[in-house]
């Protein structure tokens, strides 16, 4: 559908509705989005899915003999029917399939972009599949910042704790990039940047937060003896922007492998939690949450001009079809998006 031009936007800034594009569709995207929004929790959604309506309404009807959740009827759903050109077989993406999903990600991006939708919420896709369809993004995140012209996006992944007090926020520094090329990406810079970003997400839940940000090295370098990006520019970088921040708690560096100790004492009841994380690269920031949070985190989108979410979990090729997919996270994606959309 290509980018809409600027008089295109905002058409209907009214708009509640929610864009949904399916992923992958060998995957389980319209499994868990199809369960989510069965929920009680979901209920005032209008929701508008973007893919194929017939292989849709395939799937609910073969998936709801199989799974032991209830599904969402599609033909009671609006839908932006983007038809496949060929069957699809559950687990076995394919360039195919990876055009499809492509296809629905920048269609549903442009109801957002021109204000048909309040927010995105994205089911996953295969990264493999697009490269073979020629579209050699890192991630979704990457298409959206280049369809909505966002200098420079962010992976920020949030989780309402099961006592509903306390709220999970990690931020990453770094995202889709090989481990090798993580130190050189990383800067003071753009380290500063990421904090702006997560001040401004956290100020959404608190006036003054507490923010934690990792080292990059084991026990954040040991003054110099395990790394010196810590001595030579992190902790120049963390001084500066808390000069400017007199209002924020800055914490860090702290050593990563207890950086999040404080977020699983406040997730189980606690207190002590940062508002706030900063984690540098993807590993980092996701081995804790998805530890913490694997069935409630959900990836929310900074940067872009309109928000976006998705579930923190893969295509699940491995169970797709079976109706063994659970659909808590895409439901905490869904509510997120309505809750801060």
């Amino acid at each position: 559908m290509g980018n809409p031009t600027g008089d295109q936007l905002l058409s209907n800034p009214e708009s509640r509705h929610l864009a949904i594009a399916l992923g992958d569709p060998a995957g389980i995207g319209a499994e868990v989005t199809l369960k989510a929004l069965a929920r009680p929790e979901a209920a005032d959604l209008q929701p508008v899915l973007v893919g194929c309506r017939r292989w849709l309404e395939s799937s609910y009807q073969s998936l709801r003999h199989r799974s032991p959740d209830p599904l969402r009827d599609p033909a009671d759903l609006e839908v932006l029917d983007l038809p496949l050109p060929e069957p699809v077989q559950s687990g076995c993406s394919s360039p195919a399939c990876g055009e499809a999903s492509f296809g629905w990600l920048t269609a549903a991006a442009s109801l957002v972009l021109r204000g048909d939708c309040r927010a995105l919420v994205t089911a996953p896709i295969a990264k493999a599949s697009w490269h073979e369809a020629g579209h050699p993004y890192p991630g979704q995140t990457e298409r959206l910042a280049e369809l909505s012209g966002a200098a420079e996006a962010s992976m920020l992944f949030t989780a309402l704790s099961p006592q509903g007090h306390w709220r999970l926020n990690t931020l990453l520094a770094t995202t889709h990039i090989p481990l090798a090329a993580v130190a050189e990406h990383l800067s003071g810079a753009l380290v500063q940047r990421k904090l702006d970003q997560l001040l401004d997400f956290c100020q959404r839940f608190t006036t003054r937060p507490r923010l934690a940000v990792a080292g990059l090295n084991p026990h954040a370098g040991e003054a110099g003896r395990l790394g010196l990006e810590e001595q030579r520019w992190l902790n120049g970088a963390l001084l500066e922007w808390q000069l400017h921040h007199p209002e924020v708690e800055l914490i860090g560096p702290l050593p990563p492998d207890t950086c999040w100790l404080s977020a699983g004492v406040a997730w189980n009841g606690g207190s002590g939690g940062a508002d706030g994380y900063l984690a540098l690269y993807h590993d980092q920031g996701l081995i804790p949450v998805k530890l913490l949070a694997f069935d409630a985190a959900v990836n929310t989108t900074l940067g872009l001009p309109f928000l976006r979410t998705s579930p923190d979990h893969g295509t699940g090729f491995d169970i797709a079809g079976q109706g063994l997919a659970r659909p808590a996270s895409m439901l905490a994606a869904l509510t997120t998006a309505r809750e801060l959309g």
